[in-house]
């Protein structure tokens, strides 16, 4: 038999539950309202599922001002499914893994598609076989066709922010689709709304597979106080100026194999280079130089650096708080640290400056996925970005009309519309017109634009991984008298794995083919970095001997 309880013991332990019983109460609470699955309860609702590098604030407003308007428009509520496994190089490689993964089971679910393989998956995503050539192998272009004739997707609905290279490419693979915005508004997509192409960058993808939506630029971010502690103390105002000696250990650098944008200004950089020399020397037989001066600058400005972050926003936040004089920089972290700054100390501590014919506007686009899961509110938020109301909480200051909420975004509007008094009078930079302002800059895709991944391996190999060499190299050249003063170091310090005429070829070494292996690329990587290392070790030594 199982023993009784006494009515002694019923009432001590109904004493217990009462005693209890608020703790229960508190505890159960928060667990009933809470979302279900840890997310919004999205029953009765439509739902859009985002990607993006973008911060919080973005993501904050965008939706905020969104469900406000998918209501108005639509007589239904929506939720939002925002996804950030890291920045856009993460993000890109999420992109590649997940569109693989979900073509290889559309295939396999047919057996009459034969076996996977890799043939097959190098070929559904390769845009040159939209054109065959006639030894194709048969598999690899049915593969293609087969891809761009399906609605394979990945459970996203719209890849936003990341900078147009990433989004460009993804346009060429077929991840992203024709939106329809440019069929639905032609009146925006014109030389006085939304050009096609402005200094020299495209804005819009012809096809509509993506749209900038807002515009960034590059420049260099400085502390006040760090500056005028220098024995010279005049701020940089030129990329020229962040290689100089004097900022030996006060730069502040992120790492553009993590960062899109990081990378778009190291690539600023080289086109400046290149340009001045064109400017100079003009074309001798078709060729260009500069490149090599653009990479050896960008050598010395990361052996300036005192640390290298993977995070592009880290830069102007420890230049304010004075831990570096120094960085590069995309304009809206630049003037946000600076206003933030400034509203707290009641002083100017950090200033933004783009250098003058140093960068031009790049845009920052969106586009939409191919198997979006709900293309109607896809396209009606890209719609919405792109509309007027959408382009306020780009720049427009806080709780003016139509204005942000919560974060002021500080963000360049791609329209061209919105920088004429009625709006300027409400945005956060109403005296920057980035059509007025960066007409000196001209950017040149041919010569550059195809590199954009060389480059940030490039930097990686003779800049990052070398770091300590670099710098210590750096440091012998300085302490002999500069690079004038010892001109076999410094030599030794510029000399580079291959010339700008090698780097089509080096460019198509940097991923897998038929006949050259993930094992040869890792090679290829690793001969590089030592050929940079053991550089700057003769360097160091040629300095030390003052030659």
């Amino acid at each position: 038999m199982s023993p009784r309880i006494g009515s002694g013991s019923k009432i001590m332990i109904c004493r217990l539950l009462l005693a209890f019983l608020p703790l229960v109460v508190l505890v159960a609470i928060p667990l009933l309202l809470r979302p279900l699955s840890g997310r919004e309860d999205i029953s009765g609702k439509d739902r859009l599922t985002i990607i993006t590098p973008h911060a919080e604030p973005i993501k904050y407003e965008f939706e905020h001002a969104f469900r406000k308007y998918y209501l108005e428009k639509f007589g239904r509520d929506i939720a939002f499914d925002w996804r950030s496994p890291g920045g856009t190089s993460d993000i890109v490689r999420y992109i590649n893994d997940r569109f693989e993964a979900a073509f290889r089971q559309y295939w396999e679910s047919n057996p009459d598609n034969g076996n996977w393989s890799k043939t097959i998956a190098d070929a559904f995503s390769n845009h040159r076989l939209d054109n065959p050539p006639q030894d194709a192998p048969v598999e690899a272009v049915k593969a293609r066709k087969m891809f761009l004739s399906s609605n394979v997707g990945i459970g996203i609905d719209i890849f936003f922010g990341g900078g147009a290279y990433d989004h460009a490419k993804h346009a060429d693979k077929g991840y992203a689709v024709d939106a329809g915005i440019r069929k639905l508004h032609p009146e925006w997509f014109s030389d006085g709304i939304i050009p096609r192409e402005f200094s020299g960058e495209t804005l819009y993808d012809k096809d509509g597979r993506y749209y900038g939506v807002c515009l960034a630029s590059f420049g260099i971010c400085y502390n006040v106080d760090r500056i005028k502690s220098m024995r010279d103390s005049s701020p940089p105002i030129a990329w020229h100026d962040l290689g100089e000696p004097r900022f030996f250990q006060q730069i502040a650098v992120a790492d553009p194999t993590k960062s899109g944008s990081i990378n778009k200004c190291f690539e600023m950089i080289i086109q400046e280079t290149m340009a001045e020399a064109v400017g100079k020397d003009g074309l001798n037989n078709g060729k260009i130089s500069g490149w090599a001066e653009g990479l050896n600058l960008i050598k010395r400005i990361a052996a300036n650096s005192r640390y290298v972050t993977d995070s592009a926003g880290k830069v102007p936040q420890d230049i304010a708080n004075g831990d570096t004089a120094a960085g590069m920089c995309i304009d809206f972290y630049g003037r946000s640290e600076a206003e933030w700054t400034e509203l707290q100390s009641g002083v100017e501590r950090v200033v933004y400056i783009s250098p003058r014919n140093g960068t031009s506007v790049s845009p920052d686009p969106i586009q939409l996925m191919r198997g979006s899961p709900n293309p109607q509110a896809a396209r009606a938020f890209i719609e919405f970005v792109l509309s007027g109301e959408g382009q306020k909480l780009w720049d427009f200051q806080l709780k003016t009309p139509g204005g942000p909420l919560k974060y002021a975004l500080r963000r360049t509007p791609i329209r061209k519309d919105m920088f004429v008094p009625e709006y300027q009078r409400f945005m956060s930079d109403s005296r920057y017109d980035p059509y007025r302002d960066s007409e000196g800059f001209q950017y040149h895709a041919d010569w550059t634009g195809p590199y954009f991944n060389l480059i940030r391996t490039m930097i990686k190999c003779i800049a990052l991984d070398p770091q300590p060499e670099l710098q210590n190299a750096w440091d012998k050249i300085i302490k002999a008298g500069g690079p004038g003063a010892v001109p076999q170091a410094t030599a030794k310090f510029n000399e580079l794995p291959f010339s700008y005429a090698e780097a089509a070829k080096n460019t198509a070494l940097l991923y897998p083919g038929k006949d050259w292996t993930m094992i040869d690329v890792i090679r290829l990587r690793r001969e590089w970095t030592e050929q940079s290392r053991q550089n700057y070790l003769q360097a160091a030594q040629l300095a030390e001997d003052g030659k």
